[in-house]
């Protein structure tokens, strides 16, 4: 979900916005420590930084594959086209593999073991991020399928982005797709070229054989990208709603021909290289940028550093140009170039986009450290060797929440990051389960927005997004941190540790319905896999039986019956022996054939239904293992149906052939006095079936049986006389015979006083059309409640109606525009409480939803109500025959407060799927002002969006809404805010218009 925005100022101004980093060329010599290292083991925090990237990994995992919750997976990509494209790394937290950030985050990698390789050797990670590189350097060979043909993407975002599940178990469609020299794309395969060269130098001292093969393939398309010239997300264009090459391709041509140079030391490829630099983005005053600092899309900065250096060493006289504008940037990011310098949040960090804030700060970071290896300035080495230290140690925990934001490092580390396959849910849903089944370890989330305010959230893709491009640079700097401070730090022995599991794969189970010679069971076959998650097409289970009261009774096994009643895929077989001798049998339930996988409510559980009968009078179901536990109606997990895959026991236990014996007497006896009641419990004796429950009326008996066949370890008795004082026993059963009794156990049941409840609290009146809807608190004790309302504050208050039962009421045939004050109060047999505080409502004029083909549909990206910006979520609907042209309609009107009537509002259209430079807004004034509305934000779209399609959709379009001064807004008091709706759904308080007229909602 998350994706790098560009604003349409930054790209006047300077086109070149988000970077892509590698740079590099070692270069000797001591440094100055401007900054203190912190109290951090930054062999460890590489350590993790490294393994992120095989949590990444896509394809046929290796033998030596770390990461135990995850398992192979895209083992078809590019079969849609014939070749083989498995492999890679998965971009972020979703499962789509973009060619633009991949190279780029496997260049910046490359870049610094070239300018740090010893930093990774001494903190034991040299092998770890030498094999990450090669496995990402390999899905590059497999997609260079030609000299001029590249494979830039597989999977489609929108269709992805629909699914919340595990990689191993995807069954959407994933199409791949591809740049040839009739659709070209000179940046993707001009960075993929530089990842190549970059790994090329990298590999030549320990594999030169593989070294040769990846400049080769660097060479090649290098030479693709600068003779067919275009932008790759002209030709691959799914991949502009989420990384467009917005800064143009001229950037990784010098990028590419600087490695190249590096490569192989011919002087073509810096001529090449310097010769694109023409083409960099300029502002109006033809100056480069130097606001922004390396990302995916724009890396004219690193490659600025390189040329500095690079020509500086050549004594070339173009250097001075290229170190003038290294300085700029990286002067804008610490003290500031001409009275101009990045945001800095209280706590410290370097603050450029709310979108990867640390990301950025972290690519910065690594430039700054670079260019301090080349800079002969001792006041400007250490100037940058500062500013990049104290970013990567904000990121580790020196900021004002002393939070780590590397997920499993450090002190309070997110918990929740924006990641499908960590988070492991079976159901489809970021909140089943609540807490994420693995530990995502070594990622750097987005980070905290400019007030140093962060929420660990899995659904806050702005804060809580991983990705590998945000790795990236924050992995290049440690590798520099660990050669400035780590000296004698270790990463951590026996890493990973193993992680606790949950059961995978499993049974629950009920009694459906029950007779005297049959018993029918429902149960689920669940597969909640995560380690990894897998496909369950091969699953079964067995339902074990004790026969030994049918053939007591003359008949055989083959005198039952086995019926399904409902079934979703299985074969129930009749019933098989297991342990004939003692008439152990057991009904196989084989769903081998139906796919059974954690993707959703559909999928993670199939049912089945089936009954067991058997001759009239030979029939005991309590006598059987895996009935034992079992209650009427309601599923639950049993380890008494065990579970197998592929015919292998993945879960549960068979019954072993051990005789039955005579269960002991149960323990721990207790019983509790109720009102005409006792409740009684103890502790279960081994191997029984059921519990028979005595009474007597004296201590000591005689005992009077009062329940038999009781399951479970309690009992309530109830219709006992209060005051009188009763004596309990209770034993077990199973199909050897009945233990002797427990100890006793006396109760004098006795009638709790009734008293008059409390006042209702927390009482709430919302206003609607000519109603007010109140809501609140139960009062304990209360059996009902009295509402009254009064016309002026304070009261006095009528009673407009008695007896509610529950805690809510609509008062309704109310006047619009009136304020109505109410109180409650509580009501039992012992009277009246007193009543609540007050609350009001002054009901609005409303309306009806026309009726339209039309329908919005609406969801919280941040359902924080009272912070600085205002995050909301669209997508329009035509559920009629025909299209509808998107330039007709004006939505939404999305109805707010400004709070203040001197407050100026800005909005941004972060992402729309019909393309975001097709959406326009405007603000405009409610006349006459509501108490929950005086302003909305009015979208437009242009003919560019296109139409919607019979049955179709727009898809998202992802708005935020600020003051000017980025004070807080209070959304709570707004008439089209909802913070329930953190899933998309219709929505009646924002409206739509087509052509003029009103064709969804309900204006306030």
């Amino acid at each position: 979900m998350r994706r790098t925005r560009k604003w349409a100022g930054k790209l006047l101004a300077y086109t070149l916005t988000a970077c892509l980093l590698l740079v590099g060329s070692p270069l000797g010599g001591s440094i100055q420590h401007a900054s203190a290292a912190g109290n951090y083991n930054y062999a460890e925090a590489l350590q993790k930084a490294v393994y992120f990237y095989e949590a990444q990994r896509s394809g046929k995992l290796p033998s030596n594959n770390r990461v135990e919750w995850r398992g192979d997976s895209g083992l078809t990509d590019g079969a849609d086209n014939g070749v083989d494209l498995t492999g890679g790394w998965y971009d972020a937290g979703d499962h789509v593999k973009f060619g633009l950030p991949m190279a780029y985050s496997a260049a910046m990698l490359a870049w610094s073991v070239y300018e740090y390789r010893d930093g990774y050797a001494q903190s034991g990670q040299l092998n770890a991020i030498l094999d990450n590189l090669r496995w990402v350097d390999d899905y590059f060979i497999k997609a260079h399928t030609a000299p001029n043909e590249l494979y830039g993407q597989v999977g489609t975002g929108g269709v992805d982005h629909q699914w919340w599940g595990p990689a191993e178990v995807m069954q959407m469609e994933r199409k791949s797709y591809k740049i040839t020299a009739a659709c070209p794309g000179s940046d993707l395969a001009g960075e993929t070229a530089a990842a190549l060269a970059a790994s090329s130098i990298v590999f030549a001292s320990t594999d030169s054989a593989y070294s040769a093969q990846l400049l080769t393939h660097a060479k090649q398309l290098y030479s693709f990208a600068d003779t067919y010239r275009g932008k790759y997300s002209d030709c691959i264009t799914d991949a502009q709603q989420f990384y467009n090459s917005w800064s143009g391709y001229y950037d990784e041509l010098t990028w590419g021909g600087i490695w190249l140079y590096l490569a192989t030391n011919d002087q073509t490829y810096l001529d090449k290289a310097l010769q694109a630099t023409n083409g960099w983005g300029r502002d109006q005053a033809g100056q480069l940028g130097y606001k922004w600092t390396m990302s995916w899309d724009d890396v004219s900065y690193g490659s600025t550093v390189l040329l500095a250096r690079t020509l500086s060493q050549l004594g070339r006289s173009e250097a001075a140009t290229y170190v003038t504008q290294a300085e700029k940037n990286l002067d804008y990011w610490t003290v500031g170039t001409g009275g101009e310098r990045v945001t800095y949040t209280p706590g410290g960090l370097a603050w450029l986009d709310s979108w990867g804030s640390l990301r950025y700060a972290s690519n910065a970071a690594f430039l700054a450290f670079v260019y301090s290896d080349f800079v002969t300035d001792a006041a400007k080495k250490a100037r940058y060797v500062d500013f990049a230290t104290k970013q990567i140690n904000y990121a580790l925990g020196d900021n004002p929440s002393n939070r780590s934001y590397v997920v499993g490092y450090g002190t309070n580390a997110p918990e929740h990051p924006h990641h499908r396959t960590s988070h492991s849910s079976w159901a489809d849903s970021m909140l089943d389960p609540t807490t994420h089944r693995h530990v995502l370890y070594g990622a750097l989330v987005g980070g905290p927005n400019a007030s140093d305010a962060y929420t660990d959230s899995v659904s806050d893709y702005v804060s809580n997004e991983v990705a590998t491009d945000y790795n990236a640079g924050f992995t290049a700097s440690l590798a520099k941190m660990n050669l400035l401070y780590g000296a004698g730090q270790q990463p951590l022995a026996n890493f990973p540790v193993a992680e606790t599991r949950s059961d995978e794969m499993f049974v629950e189970a009920a009694i459906n319905q029950a007779g005297t010679n049959f018993t029918e069971i429902k149960a689920l076959l669940n597969n909640r896999s995560g380690w990894p998650a897998r496909m369950g097409d091969k699953l079964s289970f067995k339902y074990f039986v004790n026969l030994s009261e049918v053939y007591n009774a003359g008949y055989t096994a083959a005198d039952l019956s086995v019926i399904t009643n409902y079934n979703q895929g299985a074969t129930v077989s009749q019933v098989l022996p297991y342990d004939a001798a003692n008439h152990i049998y057991y009904v196989d339930v084989d769903f081998s054939g139906t796919k059974i996988y954690p993707g959703g409510q559909p999928y993670y559980k199939k049912e089945v239904q089936f009954r067991i009968t058997a001759p009239q009078g030979a029939w005991d179901p309590t006598n059987d293992y895996s009935y034992a536990g079992l209650v009427t109606q309601t599923t639950a997990k049993t380890s008494l149906m065990p579970v197998y895959d592929a015919g292998v026991k993945v879960f549960g236990q068979e019954p072993t052939a051990a005789p039955v014996t005579v269960p002991p007497a149960p323990t721990s006896l207790t019983a509790t006095a109720g009102s005409a009641q006792a409740v009684l419990s103890w502790t279960a004796s081994v191997g029984a079936t059921s519990y028979n429950v005595k009474r007597a009326a004296t201590s000591g008996g005689p005992y009077t049986t009062a329940a038999t066949g009781v399951t479970g370890t309690s009992y309530t008795n109830t219709g006992l006389t209060n005051g009188t004082t009763y004596y309990y026993v209770v034993s077990a059963v199973n199909s050897a015979g009945e233990s002797a009794n427990s100890a006793q156990a006396s109760v004098t049941p006795a009638a709790a006083p009734v008293t008059i409840p409390a006042a209702p609290a927390s009482l709430t009146a919302t206003a609607g059309d000519a109603q007010a809807v109140l809501g609140w608190t139960a009062s304990s004790g209360a059996t009902s409640y009295n509402v009254k309302r009064s016309a002026i504050s304070g009261g006095a208050f009528t009673t407009i109606a008695t007896g509610v039962t529950g805690t809510s009421y609509t008062d309704t045939a109310l006047t619009n525009g009136t304020t109505y004050y109410y109180v409650v109060s509580a009501v039992n047999s012992a009277g009246e409480s007193a009543n609540s505080a007050t609350a009001s409502a002054t009901p609005t004029g409303g309306g009806t939803t026309p009726t339209s083909s039309l329908v919005v549909q609406y969801k919280l990206s941040n359902s924080n109500a009272n912070d600085n910006q205002i995050y909301a979520t669209f997508n329009i609907k035509n559920t009629g025959t025909s299209a509808i042209s998107l330039s007709s309609l004006k939505l939404l009107r999305y109805y707010l407060t400004k709070d203040t009537t001197s407050a100026s509002l800005n909005y941004w259209v972060d992402y729309a799927q019909v393309g975001t430079s097709a959406v326009s807004g405007a603000f405009g004034s409610v006349s006459p002002a509501k108490t929950t509305a005086d302003t909305y934000l009015e979208l437009s779209f242009s003919s560019a969006a296109g139409s919607i399609a019979p049955g179709g959709q727009t898809g998202d379009i992802q708005i935020r809404i600020a003051k000017s001064d980025w004070t807080n807004l209070d959304e709570s008091n707004d008439y089209s805010f909802d913070g329930t709706k953190s899933s998309i759904a219709d929505w009646n308080k924002v409206t739509l218009y087509q052509s003029g007229s009103l064709a969804w909602g309900i204006e306030p």
